[in-house]
């Protein structure tokens, strides 16, 4: 697997599964543009990436994915700096709890605003020049928007819709031969829960508690997710589009809890 001569536009790659695969694909000689909030943070993950070896340095884009004139920025920042677009990874999202009786309509746009909105403005304005290079298209989903669960319902919902983009848009960009994939995490050791409002003493004990949730006994590694990813982004792939890859320890088959 070889991303050589390759442009991979990150967002959300300032921690976590985008950071991870920000690695992973520089490794395999892509040449990355990451993008999210913390600049310093964007700046720790490019020190962990291999350097490519020819053409233009891995790029860092300081922008907010619900911000349209960010949008615009990071595409137009991406194709000045490379002049090409391969592979597109929609990684930015939040996660927030909350039930019907306790959420609200503010916890409702944020979230929507976040993991969907911004995916389908910034893959509106990256569909042209990734058409040019026959690229391709990998959204992070989670394994909450194919079943049902309680006290995250704006999460899940926003989950859902973002499959569904994945399978129509993969449908709309067929002809152009623009692949458009997802990957499908159950629980993955990061930030994003304790973001959402857990201490780490909740935190160590949800983790413990969703080792019985998903089927292989424990709970996911970013490495995991990302290695779904590259896959999917790669040549190895070339026969795969509007697939919603479950990477969750076989959470997607075991009865809801």
């Amino acid at each position: 697997m070889t991303f050589e001569g390759k442009v991979v536009l990150i967002t959300g790659a300032s921690s976590g599964i985008g950071e991870d695969s920000a690695q992973h694909f520089a490794q395999k000689g892509a040449k990355v543009a990451v993008t999210g909030r913390n600049e310093a943070r964007l700046r720790e993950t490019l020190k962990k990436c291999k350097a490519p070896e020819s053409g233009r340095s891995h790029l860092v884009i300081v922008a907010d994915v619900t911000n349209e004139d960010d949008v615009k920025k990071i595409i137009n920042e991406t194709i000045a700096h490379f002049g090409q677009l391969d592979v597109l990874v929609n990684n930015a999202g939040i996660f927030e709890w909350g039930s019907l009786e306790e959420t609200s309509l503010e916890q409702y746009d944020k979230i929507m605003k976040t993991n969907v909105r911004s995916v389908y403005h910034l893959t509106m304005l990256a569909v042209p020049h990734l058409i040019k290079t026959k690229g391709n298209i990998v959204n992070i989903s989670s394994i909450s928007g194919t079943r049902a669960s309680s006290n995250c319902l704006a999460y899940s919902m926003s989950k859902s819709a973002l499959d569904q983009f994945t399978k129509c848009t993969a449908l709309e960009l067929a002809p152009k031969q623009v692949r458009v994939n997802a990957v499908n995490p159950g629980v993955i050791i990061t930030e994003i829960h304790k973001r959402g409002g857990m201490d780490d003493t909740a935190y160590e004990a949800f983790l413990e508690n969703e080792k019985n949730t998903h089927a292989l006994g424990r709970v996911g590694t970013v490495d995991e997710v990302s290695k779904g990813i590259l896959f999917l982004a790669s040549e190895e792939a070339s026969f795969i589009t509007g697939a919603n890859l479950p990477i969750c320890g076989g959470r997607h088959i075991m009865c809801p809890r």
